[in-house]
């Protein structure tokens, strides 16, 4: 099959080589798919290039998330799998062999059929972004009539968090950076968007939620946006945080969450509980298949340009997913 990887960690154009690798067969309890897309996400990137990780294996094909057609199965998988759109995630967590490649074959656990209203590419996005968003959004059950606020509500996870939330009867509140990114939130759904470069979060979240604050709050940086959080979150509140770029290691101010009686979560699709990411495969299958899901594809790449593709996750200035067609 063709295929992406490396051997060693650093730039994309320097350690990504494209070429053949050994088309894999499934075991037991593994389908095969042939892959129609892949998601880049900088989570991909990081591992690549070593920030925060590792070394995984001497052999990497990067990238978690894709979508594709099964076209083998292992022993004890059912048949009717075969020729099934589907999707998938954890692609490249815990195992070396990720979506850069023409085919992956995986634990039946990952995949979870693609609705036909779903493009590949679409599907190629969800994984990561909307498994987390949806994570981050239920983690502590039904959000109808609370207020949730989205950090970062232009980026992939916070795009997929506020369609979840107003999904699931939320009011919404979005912070973004510019105008532009504004714009791609309303369009998400979001109730009320603020530019955190310009407004003060936590006073116009309580005032636009009549003092009480947010519910839920969604949160693309747990150490940058501690003070407004804990400014605005709700008595009985609850956090959960899937980075902390702007503090590493932020100090936890103990007593501002208890008095408030706040639940801090620390969000890591790769180790949530099984149960609760067939629960969310299944939840956001039938989000899907009530079509009204908005995605953001922010660009589309040949496998061979893989190194590309990456290159333009790092450079900061996507909106929305960037996608590798693994059949071109």
């Amino acid at each position: 099959m063709r295929a992406v990887w490396y051997t060693q960690q650093g730039p994309a154009n320097e350690v990504l080589r494209f070429g053949e690798r050994p088309t894999p067969a499934p075991a037991p309890g593994e389908v095969r798919v042939r892959l129609a897309a892949s998601g880049v996400n900088p989570s991909d990137c990081n591992r690549r290039a070593g920030k925060g990780y590792a070394m995984e294996s001497p052999l990497v094909i990067p990238n978690s998330d894709g979508a594709g057609t099964v076209d083998a199965v292992g022993a004890g998988i059912e048949a009717d799998w075969l020729g099934r759109r589907v999707w998938l995630h954890n692609g490249q967590r815990g195992r070396a062999l990720g979506t850069a490649a023409e085919y992956i074959a995986i634990d039946s656990s990952l995949v979870a059929l693609l609705p036909d209203n779903t493009a590949f590419e679409e599907g190629a996005c969800l994984g990561i972004p909307c498994m987390t968003a949806y994570r981050c959004v239920f983690i502590d059950g039904d959000v109808s009539g609370q207020w949730v606020l989205v950090t970062g509500g232009a980026g992939a996870v916070g795009h997929y968090a506020i369609q979840l939330a107003k999904w699931g009867g939320a009011n919404v509140i979005a912070t973004v950076s510019s105008s532009t990114k504004a714009a791609h939130a309303m369009a998400a759904g979001a109730d009320q968007v603020l530019n955190y470069r310009s407004e003060d979060v936590a006073t116009r979240v309580l005032e636009i939620t009549g003092g009480r604050g947010a519910d839920r709050i969604v949160d693309v940086d747990l150490g940058g946006n501690l003070e407004a959080s804990l400014s605005c979150i709700a008595l009985n509140g609850s956090i959960a945080a899937y980075a902390s770029r702007g503090d590493a290691a932020p100090r936890i101010p103990f007593y501002r969450l208890m008095r408030k009686n706040v639940t801090l979560h620390a969000v890591l699709l790769y180790n949530t509980p099984a149960a609760f990411r067939q629960r969310a495969q299944r939840e956001i299958n039938r989000w899907l298949e009530a079509g009204r899901a908005k995605h953001k594809i922010a660009a589309v790449y040949s496998l061979g340009d893989t190194a590309a593709a990456h290159e333009a996750v790092e450079s900061g200035a996507k909106v929305g997913t960037v996608v590798v067609r693994c059949d071109r």
